[in-house]
């Protein structure tokens, strides 16, 4: 989708017959699937069963015009196909192939599927969301799929750009775990620091305050105050320019580095 909306011309592969599983999910609007289609704007559709010779043909027809390969069968499932890299690389060496999995091409998990609450609950992050003592709670959005295409999306340019200087194609191989563990932030930094997993904090930040939603006579109000500078024009907003000065909020490190 993110290509596409740079400009690319996208052409998806479909089961015959059924299509993609995802145009089963609601809701749905005059027959269609808007989650479907939130997702796949801009793409055309083509049906092609990859275990016939009719539609390896099909596919092998197109690869004749493609720049790049976007693939998310778990992996091993091509190289059955006889569609994987090393073998297509072979006749279509400007080729980029980008799989996108959820555990990535080797390590112990690797031929394991996937779905985003699965990765977020490998990944961690369910336990830092929600408020403290409470269940773990999933991220509202897809975030591991999101994350996982977002990191696809920098891989295909990057590789395009290698491309463009040497005329070589790359393979691309992303996983959902493992973009998920890079975008858990400072997390993972705290418990080495600390020793500690991190905790679920509700709204609130864990190095920075006041840095949450607060509740307030007719709703909620956010105050998200990341500097010094910041937190003396909040102070002098709301008439409390002694909060300024309080000892009682210094912002300062000491020698062992914690704030």
């Amino acid at each position: 989708m993110l290509l596409g909306d740079l400009g690319a011309e996208v052409i998806k592969i479909e089961q015959p017959g059924t299509g993609d599983e995802s145009r089963n999910f609601g809701p749905f609007k005059n027959g269609f699937s808007l989650y479907f289609m939130s997702v796949n704007r801009g793409k055309a559709e083509r049906d092609a069963q990859l275990k016939t010779e009719r539609g390896q043909a099909i596919f092998k027809q197109l690869l004749k015009q493609t720049d790049v390969l976007v693939e998310n069968f778990r992996p091993g499932t091509m190289k059955k196909l006889g569609l994987d890299y090393d073998s297509l690389k072979v006749e279509h060496p400007s080729l980029i192939y980008a799989a996108c999995s959820g555990f990535g091409q080797t390590g112990p998990y690797a031929e394991q599927g996937a779905y985003d609450m699965i990765i977020q609950g490998i990944g961690g992050i369910i336990s830092i969301t929600g408020e403290p003592g409470g269940p773990p709670v999933r991220v509202g959005t897809s975030i591991s799929d999101i994350t996982a295409a977002l990191f696809t999306t920098i891989g295909v340019l990057s590789a395009l750009h290698h491309r463009n200087r040497t005329g070589s194609g790359q393979f691309v191989d992303v996983a959902m775990l493992d973009s998920l563990v890079a975008v858990l932030e400072n997390a993972v930094v705290r418990y080495f620091a600390t020793g500690e997993p991190p905790k679920p904090l509700g709204a609130r930040h864990p190095a920075i305050t006041p840095f949450e939603a607060f509740v307030s006579a007719d709703g909620h109000v956010i105050i998200a105050i990341g500097n010094d500078t910041l937190w003396a024009k909040f102070c002098e907003h709301v008439n409390r320019q002694e909060l300024i000065t309080d000892k009682r909020f210094p912002n300062e490190c000491r020698s062992n580095g914690e704030p």
